[in-house]
């Protein structure tokens, strides 16, 4: 796997996705990834008929992102804060190769090269034993602790007035003049925190380095599938005993379970208007699930698409995924936009892949580490649900306990 996560970084444009063989009925394969670029689609104008296009017409591997701010295009929106990373709202590659890990089995399809040519080129990959760390990357918050409990102040008297129900915003922590080897960073990361949503992504110069929990959306025949997560506790790992009483604890969490519930409705409403009527169920509500720093509420949502829809009517009804924004979902988007200082760019948008019989799978980028390796910008974003009964002091600590890998990593690195 390691020598695979290698070969890929060698290409311009790259995605390497990780399951981290978390064991699940909806995970189909326990790493893909895809090399090289003979098709890159990033439309500028008319972007979602120029995805409906494309989706119909694709019989081929597609991998890459949807940027949050695809938002602009689906409804009348804007973004007026500045965005270093530059992520494109939305950018899919057609791949030279694509490697399949299952079973301890690789299967390797390629436009370009023999397949042959390239396992051994594989394994030809040495991974040399990284460096202890001695240096660190100095972290600014983009706005101070009191800013922020300010702000979720205001979001609660917008709630308080019936503005909204549920608000999910974000700060972004940030340095400048950094250069880091994004690699290394990504190993790191996933070395701390193996999530089954983990990605690294590379388009030239801006690089995804992904250790998310969360599913967006998977489409599998006509069945689409949503996993929405909201509810994090803090794990204790040295007390067996005291883990499992927070695991309790979150599963029993009325704010918590309140949150969920509202995501699950949001969802639910979403996946209605593109399935059948009557097929769109809950198939779990208030799953805990354990992860290396945390344990996390998660639910499952699926339904039965109805015939001929196509992509761009799936993420019309369903995108920004209603876990990043709260309810509802339109004009807590011009909210999140009038109080956050940064755009989000690909953070809280999705990364993934269509296979070639158009079923996809894509990701919610959360847990993250952004870098634009020509700014030398390097940038995490950390957020929360926020309710009437949120407490401004416990959401600030939540997003500190998110970033609790990610700071770890950055504490660490190698000197060049």
């Amino acid at each position: 796997k390691q020598q695979m996560l290698s070969w890929v970084n060698r290409f311009n444009i790259c995605c390497f996705l990780d399951n981290h063989q978390y064991g699940s009925q909806h995970n189909s394969v326990e790493c893909l990834a895809a090399a090289g670029a003979v098709e890159w689609f990033s439309p500028q104008q008319s972007i979602l008929a120029r995805l409906q296009e494309r989706y119909a017409e694709n019989r081929d591997w597609l991998f890459g992102h949807l940027s949050y701010d695809l938002k602009n295009a689906l409804a009348p929106l804007r973004s007026e804060h500045p965005d270093p990373i530059g992520f494109p709202d939305i950018g899919l590659f057609r791949p030279e190769t694509v490697l399949q890990l299952q079973d301890g089995r690789l299967t390797i399809s390629s436009l370009t090269q023999d397949p042959e040519a390239v396992f051994q080129d594989i394994l030809s990959c040495t991974i040399t034993a990284e460096k202890k760390g001695s240096r660190t990357v100095r972290i600014h918050p983009r706005i101070t602790k009191e800013a922020y409990i300010r702000t979720i102040e205001s979001i609660r008297k917008h709630i308080q007035r019936g503005d909204c129900y549920e608000l999910n915003f974000c700060q972004e922590f940030y340095a400048e003049s950094t250069q880091v080897d994004p690699l290394t960073v990504y190993r790191r990361l996933t070395e701390l925190s193996p999530n089954p949503f983990s990605c690294f992504y590379k388009l030239e110069d801006k690089y995804l380095l992904c250790a998310s929990p969360e599913r967006y959306l998977q489409k599998k025949g006509n069945r689409l599938l949503s996993q929405p997560i909201k509810g994090t506790f803090q794990r204790n790992l040295l007390d067996t005993a005291a883990d499992e009483a927070l695991k309790q604890a979150l599963h029993q969490s009325e704010k918590d379970r309140s949150e969920n519930v509202m995501v699950v409705d949001l969802v639910r409403n979403d996946l209605s208007q593109v399935c059948k009527e009557g097929s769109v169920q809950v198939d779990e509500l208030f799953g805990i699930y354990s992860f290396p720093q945390v344990h996390q509420m998660i639910s499952t949502v699926s339904g039965e698409l109805k015939e001929n829809t196509g992509l761009a009517e799936i993420l019309q009804a369903s995108f920004p995924m209603g876990s990043m924004t709260g309810a509802p979902k339109r004009r807590v988007m011009e909210l999140i936009e009038q109080y956050e200082s940064t755009r989000r760019g690909i953070y809280s948008g999705a990364v993934g892949y269509i296979s070639p019989d158009n079923d996809f799978d894509f990701n919610v980028v959360i847990r993250s580490i952004l870098y634009n390796a020509s700014q030398q910008y390097l940038s995490y974003l950390v957020g929360g649900g926020i309710t009437f009964y949120s407490e401004p002091e416990k959401e600030y600590e939540e997003c500190l306990l998110k970033a609790t890998a990610i700071k770890k990593v950055l504490e660490t690195l190698p000197d060049h």
